[in-house]
Formats: C-alpha cells, sequence, structure tokens
C-alpha cells in the first residue's frame, strides 16, 4: 500500500508562487504515475498535472498549463510549482498514485487512481 503526504500549501497572496511536495512511503513509488488534483468548496474534485512514471512525460489541464509545473525526483518525491496564483486556485490539493502504466503515459483520470494523499490547502488572498 503506497502512503501518500503533501505538504507546502497555505495562504498566499494573488501573482505569489507556491511550490507543493508529496512524499510517498514506498522506493518503488519512481515506477508509478502520479497526478495532482484539487478539490475548491463545493466543486468536483479536478485534474491538474500528471506525471508518468519516471518521470518521462508530463500532462498539464489546460486550465493551468502554463502557470503549473508537476515533476519528480528518482527517490520518493514528486511535486507540483504554481506560479502566478490566482484567487480561484484556491483548494485542498491532493496528490495521487497509480501503478500499470508504461514509462510515457500518465492519467488524468482520478478514479484510476488506488492511492491517495489527505490533500493540503491552498488559500489565495487578493
Amino acid at each position: 500500500q503506497v502512503q501518500l503526504v503533501e505538504s507546502g500549501g497555505g495562504l498566499v497572496q494573488a501573482g505569489g508562487s507556491l511550490s507543493l511536495s508529496c512524499a510517498a512511503s514506498q522506493r518503488t513509488f519512481s515506477t508509478h504515475g502520479m497526478g495532482w488534483f484539487r478539490q475548491a468548496p463545493g466543486r468536483e474534485r479536478e485534474f491538474v498535472a500528471a506525471i508518468s512514471p519516471f518521470g518521462r512525460n508530463t500532462y498539464n489541464a489546460d486550465s493551468v498549463k502554463d502557470r503549473f509545473s508537476i515533476s519528480r525526483d528518482y527517490n520518493n518525491k514528486a511535486y507540483l510549482e504554481i506560479h502566478s496564483l490566482r484567487r480561484e486556485d484556491t483548494a485542498v490539493y491532493y496528490c495521487a498514485a497509480r501503478g500499470g502504466l508504461d514509462n510515457y503515459h500518465s492519467s488524468s483520470a482520478a478514479g484510476e487512481y488506488p492511492h491517495w494523499g489527505q490533500g493540503t490547502q491552498v488559500s489565495v488572498s487578493s
């Protein structure tokens, strides 16, 4: 069972930047595809970005393509860099992991991820 812990959330002014981290409990995490999702109050959970096993490919949602960047190291951490924050970025951000992918594919479907972290709150003030 992969356990995931997010960190790095907080209160940021609009226009600022933030870096979120996701630490996995297993060294084999590098063989898993990894995704970041977010959920704002009263809204559905939304895909943000994904990265394939070993970081070969990345994929961003169109709504955040130029401002969000996903990456991972070769141990057990993944990251989400967020720039030019907007009030509508306010949400709980979750990382998720799944196996069963080749090294070049990732997934934007929340239902395909069996492992989830508890989330970290990002709040953007004007």
